[in-house]
């Protein structure tokens, strides 16, 4: 019987698997439209009539980009909230008690500079127009605007650029174009901000000891300043100062109804 040799085969070699370095490894897939939601505005309303600021606050909170930090019944409060607050933009009334919303302007510039004031009034008084464009400040609004071009305003602040209502800008041009001719008019009288506080003050009708308790200084610094204001306006009784006070638009105008002059 013939003997066949089976021939052995060769073993199959084993195919080793290198590991895939991490560096290389095929990463997630990414969550498509997913966005980080925008930090809401923070918006604070300064206005000593209450139904306005309730009025503002639910125009104010039906929007999901802002958010009310806080309210304020007057100039000197809206100041202290700018500063404890720090809100992106504060809608301020201009003709507001013990401060004046221009000069609470001012002081929020100095204090807090990262907030932008939206100023409001019920009417384009131009003493007010002057003072607005003298002080660049960001936004003039009359109260009789629609909502659409308050929240316009807020957002034109906030992105670094001025606002004006149309009636305002309006009014604005033909002031400039207008200013030529009364260059030699009498020369603007310049007020410190203590003595526009102190201004304001005497045309509502307080008394120094009053004046001297609310601003936390002493009768004697309010009797200077007193005497400031009348030496720089050449005005030498209260009476003419609080008309002083009300043509120059430190108070409002509403205010000459209420005191006797």
């Amino acid at each position: 019987m013939t003997k066949i040799k089976l021939s052995k085969r060769p073993a199959a070699k084993t195919r080793q698997i290198q590991p895939v370095p991490s560096s290389s490894r095929q990463a997630p897939p990414p969550e498509f439209n997913k966005k980080t939601p925008a930090k809401p505005l923070s918006v604070a309303i300064a206005d000593d009539h209450t139904f306005i600021r309730e009025a503002l606050r639910m125009m104010l909170d039906a929007e999901d980009s802002i958010r009310v930090v806080g309210e304020a019944d007057n100039g000197r409060k809206a100041v202290e909230m700018a500063v404890a607050e720090r809100p992106d933009v504060m809608l301020m009334d201009i003709g507001m008690p013990r401060m004046n919303g221009l000069e609470a302007a001012r002081q929020i510039r100095q204090s807090a500079p990262g907030t932008r004031v939206v100023l409001l009034s019920a009417f384009g008084n131009d003493n007010y127009i002057n003072q607005t464009m003298l002080g660049d400040f960001d936004a003039y609004l009359l109260k009789d605007s629609p909502s659409n071009l308050v929240m316009h305003a807020i957002r034109e602040v906030v992105g670094g650029r001025k606002f004006y209502s149309p009636a305002i800008s309006h009014r604005m041009r033909k002031i400039t174009s207008e200013a030529p001719k009364t260059n030699g008019s009498q020369p603007t009288v310049k007020l410190t901000s203590r003595e526009i506080e102190v201004l304001q003050l005497i045309a509502e009708g307080y008394a120094n000891k009053q004046i001297a308790g609310d601003l936390d200084i002493s009768i004697k610094t309010v009797e200077k300043h007193r005497q400031n204001l009348m030496d720089k306006l050449h005005i030498h009784d209260t009476a003419s100062l609080t008309r002083y006070a009300i043509s120059s638009g430190v108070i409002d105008n509403a205010v000459q109804t209420l005191l006797p002059l």
